[in-house]
């Protein structure tokens, strides 16, 4: 979905309908993702594991 706001439109306007927009957006609950993936990768040592693949 996108909001045009057109130049020359007034602040008051502009905000409610950026409001409107975020409220029809709704809230995202990323905590029912949290410790589902489960790996014995060390997050120091990946980036460094895929860099020297390239060696």
């Amino acid at each position: 979905m996108a909001t045009v706001i057109k130049k020359g439109t007034p602040k008051k306007e502009a905000k409610m309908l950026i409001d409107e927009a975020v409220a029809k957006a709704g809230k995202k609950d990323l905590r029912k993702y949290a410790g589902i993936l489960k790996t014995d990768i060390n997050p120091l040592e990946y980036p460094k594991q895929i860099w020297n693949e390239w060696e």
